[in-house]
């Protein structure tokens, strides 16, 4: 009998390791494609972590921007706007339950020129209406507590986590970009008591967008941002008595500046539970060399010094705040058609998520799940972009502890590992950047015993090897929504025999799952 059972195992492993060979080279076409290869090794450093995230690390974002908005003669947005999304589209429903849960951050620039259609509030409930002389080239603008409600019903039933921006504007003149005086909270309190009233969920409460440092439009001196958070902190504490789980307060959402951050960060003291940051290190939509940027692998490394920058000035602290990236869209001014909601942005969209979490960024919000050229669906449709898949892959399989990883054999491989989400193991996330070379990696470990069970492998290409494409297929295979119901599609993975290497085709990504890897970092 155990003679048996020993032969069943060694044919499993065959005939795993023979599909897996069939299919990892059908995918990549390596023995007719001319493709040159190279061998290079994942080291795992796994005596112990080196950073942590939430376990619901993806977020995305949802603007006010209204369909005037237009960039470079182009208006991208449409009925993207928090005002004026279609709540009851399927396939934007099922998109995010299948996080379960998103993260969903609202805001975006003209957030600090939201007035809430509270009953007491001193303004009239109107739409916001382009205008060239005001700031931000919009009037003010109403949020309707009907909507407010309509909202909140969809992330019930959607199982969305919500963070709301709230306006840090009110109440301050403009003087030469200087928002002058302190905040007037009496709106916001409002809105806020609303909300608990109506018993809706909010995970957190942001304070203001792109208002620190020198600002965009205009700007707030981290002294009175400090008091103003404090403001809000006391504000939250009281409407929330009684309620056990209490919102985090989130600040100051805007790009990182080293000398506000630091004096933000030390007179804010105990008022602040994020300081959230905006990353769009790739430059403006309109730039003609956006890819070039993305597959290059010093331009990539750039960003490192903000995340790295902002992990001192909190360890150095006494503060308790985690850093997250509260908005995150690469290339300003709404993106770039074909590029920014194309499969290589998913190259530097990866590449973020895996960079940030090595510097201990507990939360990424990903500019945005709807609207411009840069959403994870596509504004009209709702269908989703490949970033949408690249970043529900990465919720399902990357773990809250994250793993020192070095790649050697290429500069062009990015690598990634955290302890595994949801399993035993780890999970190895490899971008290839390079066109025309094939990786043939090896997984080597430190402190660690590995057994025999097979590699599931989630491979990434796009159709027809067109970077532009905005369809993705996983392990060959088209992925595309369910027109009748708007159901996501499955992804499943390649199992492979552990004992072959991982092949990474030319641009192409790889999220690799090890199950039976025990290394102390992910006991």
């Amino acid at each position: 009998m155990g003679s048996l059972i020993i032969r069943l195992v060694g044919l499993f492993y065959l005939v795993v390791s023979l599909f897996s060979f069939i299919g990892v080279n059908a995918m990549h076409g390596r023995e007719s494609s001319g493709y040159e290869a190279v061998k290079g090794i994942i080291l795992i450093h796994g005596k112990s972590h080196i950073g942590r995230i939430d376990d619901d690390f993806v977020c995305a974002t949802l603007d006010w921007w209204p369909p005037q908005k237009c960039d470079y003669g182009t208006c991208s947005w449409g009925h993207a706007s928090l005002l004026n999304l279609d709540l009851n589209n399927k396939i934007l429903l099922n998109a995010v339950k299948a996080f379960s849960p998103l993260k969903i951050r609202l805001g975006g620039t003209l957030q600090d020129k939201v007035i809430y259609g509270t009953e007491d509030s001193p303004k009239p409930c109107t739409p916001f209406v382009n205008s060239s002389s005001e700031i931000f080239g919009f009037t003010e603008g109403c949020l309707p507590m009907h909507r407010w409600d309509e909202l909140n019903s969809f992330f019930q039933k959607a199982g969305a986590k919500v963070i709301f921006g709230l306006n840090a504007l009110a109440g301050r003149t403009i003087q030469s970009s200087s928002a002058v005086g302190p905040w007037n909270s009496s709106n916001a309190e409002s809105f806020i008591r609303y909300t608990v009233r109506k018993n809706y969920s909010i995970a957190g409460w942001e304070f203001g967008n792109e208002l620190c440092g020198s600002g965009v439009g205009a700007n707030v001196s981290a002294d009175q941002y400090a008091s103003d958070i404090a403001a809000l902190r006391n504000i939250i504490h009281d409407v929330y008595r009684g309620i056990r789980h209490k919102p985090l307060v989130i600040a100051p959402g805007g790009f990182y500046d080293a000398n506000w951050f630091q004096e933000f960060v030390n007179k804010s003291g105990k008022s602040v539970d994020v300081v959230s940051h905006h990353i769009y290190n790739l430059g403006a939509g309109v730039d003609e060399h956006l890819i070039e940027r993305i597959l290059d692998p010093s331009y990539l490394d750039g960003v490192a010094s903000t995340f790295s920058g902002l992990k001192n000035i909190l360890q150095k602290s006494a503060t308790k705040a985690k850093a997250w990236v509260g908005e995150a869209g690469g290339a300003y001014n709404s993106g770039h058609h074909l590029v920014s909601d194309a499969f290589v942005y998913s190259f530097w969209y990866l590449d973020q998520l895996g960079m940030s979490a090595v510097y201990d960024t507990r939360t990424y919000c990903r500019q945005s799940l709807v609207g411009g050229n840069y959403g994870l669906l596509n504004t009209s449709t709702f269908v989703p972009n490949p970033d949408y898949y690249s970043a529900l892959l990465w919720h399902r399989l990357m773990g809250v502890r994250v793993l020192a990883t070095s790649f050697y054999g290429t500069k062009k491989i990015r690598a990634y590992a955290h302890c595994a989400k949801q399993s035993k193991g780890i999970t190895i996330l490899l971008l290839n950047l390079d066109n025309s070379t094939s990786v043939h990696a090896k997984v080597d470990f430190t402190y660690s015993r590995t057994g025999a069970t097979a590699r599931e492998e989630y491979h990434l290409t796009a159709q027809e090897r067109d970077l532009h494409s905005q369809t993705t297929l996983l392990n060959g295979k088209v992925l595309t929504v369910n027109s009748a119901t708007g159901d996501i599609p499955p992804l499943n993975p390649l199992y492979v025999n552990p004992s072959m290497p991982i092949i990474v085709g030319p641009l192409s990504i790889v999220f690799a799952h090890i199950p039976d890897v025990d290394i102390p970092a992910c006991s």
